[in-house]
């Protein structure tokens, strides 16, 4: 049950000052543990309680060029030096996702491309890359060579990623088994 254990901790000893520890009195008198003006966990409403006191405005959300080129997949150097220099915001970002500038499609289209989007494009993984001894930035056309010289290297890591994903699958079907065995009998 969502908030239980909240609701368990505002109400456990609520009349007990914090720092302090509770005690029976073996009498009849039942005077108050808490001192006067002290207000009760159960009494005190949390702002989380009530969604009205929340703001409607958002604040601008920005992050640094080389978080923004990663979501967009482009080589951070080959872009142009008024995006490398300044902050991206959220909304900034959106928009040249849904409306792409020409040297934004122009960089994905012809490259340099990043190591993640190489590998990608190539169907190895980034330490496949390294082990290939890729470590540069390549071109669309760079990578098209590579494809069609097809070195020893890139057969390997293709192999080897080709196992990996077949491993995966694999496990996630074998999980998805075991998920259904554990729900089916419960009824």
């Amino acid at each position: 049950m969502p908030g239980r254990r909240s609701f368990q901790i505002r109400t456990h000893l609520a009349g007990v000052t914090p720092g302090t520890y509770a005690s029976r009195n073996d009498g009849d008198s039942s005077e108050p543990v808490t001192p006067p003006g002290y207000r009760l966990w159960s009494d005190v409403s949390s702002r989380a309680d009530s969604l009205d006191s929340m703001k409607s405005h958002q604040t601008t959300q920005t992050m640094k060029p080389a978080t923004a080129a990663k979501k967009l997949d482009v080589y951070l150097p080959a872009t142009p030096a008024a995006f490398q220099e300044g902050v991206v915001t959220r909304a900034e970002l959106n928009e040249l996702q849904a409306n792409p500038p020409e040297w934004l499609q122009e960089l994905r289209r012809n490259g340099p491309h990043p190591r993640p989007v190489v590998a990608a494009k190539l169907g190895v993984s980034i330490a496949g890359l390294a082990r290939g001894e890729v470590t540069e930035a390549l071109t669309t056309e760079q990578i098209e060579a590579l494809k069609d010289a097809r070195p020893e290297w890139l057969e390997k890591e293709r192999a080897t990623q080709a196992e990996v994903r077949k491993e995966t699958a694999r496990l996630k079907k074998r999980d998805a088994e075991r998920a259904e065995e554990e729900q089916g009998p419960r009824s």
